[in-house]
């Protein structure tokens, strides 16, 4: 499946919007998920193939160094009516695949990806709700924030680089939303696990979407099951990247860590 890009849009210093378009969706199809993820596949330059192509085909016929760089991106939002995705990309200058791509992509440039998948929509049933995340999060809980119940407590929890970082949030629950800034901060790594630590978390059955960066992500769910008493069953947590660590880097060792924070809890 590919998209060609319609246009693009900075919506703050780092992230860009890419919004995408054309023949190459005509069969997706949203799952019913605010979390809803494509795996993207980025051609190195000067690949000897076509803009549009298979990604397991290459895999096959072309040697290791043509391969496209696979990532996987939340969707920020799909118009089924115009049949527009849209993709928010956080961009580093020229670090990484995926965002320096998006910073030069042109109306009419071609991203090929494979997907949706998707793992998560707010309980209904949830007494209130809890969103805490970074940059790397910041689609998918817009994406929740517009899909929880009306008048349910919703507390937010996001860390960015300062004020010119934060973007509009909206939801129908009853917002409490605080934004941490990096910049000035003795210890910016340690901004969301103080702020929990901090809260005083409303009554009832909470559900919990918890996503960003490695270390402290480890440190959140730590936090919030063995102090806290939430039950795994109502969080969703993952950790989506490692500072420090090249995103190739970090998906080999991905695996090893995840087991590294459920033996936390041992």
């Amino acid at each position: 499946m590919y998209g060609a890009v319609v246009s693009t849009e900075r919506v703050t210093p780092s992230i860009v919007r890419v919004v995408l378009g054309g023949e190459g969706l005509a069969d997706f199809a949203m799952p019913a998920a605010t979390d809803a993820y494509v795996n993207l596949a980025i051609a190195p330059p000067g690949a000897p193939y076509d803009a549009v192509f298979d990604p397991r085909q290459v895999r096959e016929e072309q040697p290791r160094e043509w391969w496209p760089a696979r990532r996987r991106y939340t969707v920020r939002a799909w118009d089924p009516a115009s049949r527009l995705l849209t993709i928010d990309f956080v961009v580093h200058g020229d670090e990484g695949v995926a965002g320096p791509w998006a910073a030069r992509a042109v109306p009419g440039d071609v991203l090929v990806f494979e997907g949706p998948g998707s793992g998560y929509t707010p309980d209904p049933d949830a007494d209130w709700y809890l969103f805490v995340g970074d940059e790397s999060a910041l689609p998918a809980i817009a994406a929740s924030l517009e899909a929880v119940p009306a008048d349910r407590p919703v507390v937010v929890r996001l860390v960015c680089d300062d004020a010119g970082h934060e973007i509009p949030l909206s939801t129908p629950g009853r917002l409490d939303l605080r934004w941490l800034h990096r910049r000035g901060a003795a210890d910016p790594a340690r901004l969301l696990l103080d702020a929990l630590e901090a809260l005083e978390l409303p009554a009832g059955r909470p559900d919990a979407f918890v996503h960003g960066e490695a270390d402290e992500i480890r440190g959140l769910r730590r936090h919030l099951l063995l102090e806290r008493g939430l039950e795994r069953s109502a969080m969703s947590c993952s950790p989506y990247w490692r500072r420090t660590m090249t995103d190739e880097a970090w998906r080999q060792v991905k695996a090893d860590f995840v087991a590294a924070m459920d033996a936390d809890l041992a």
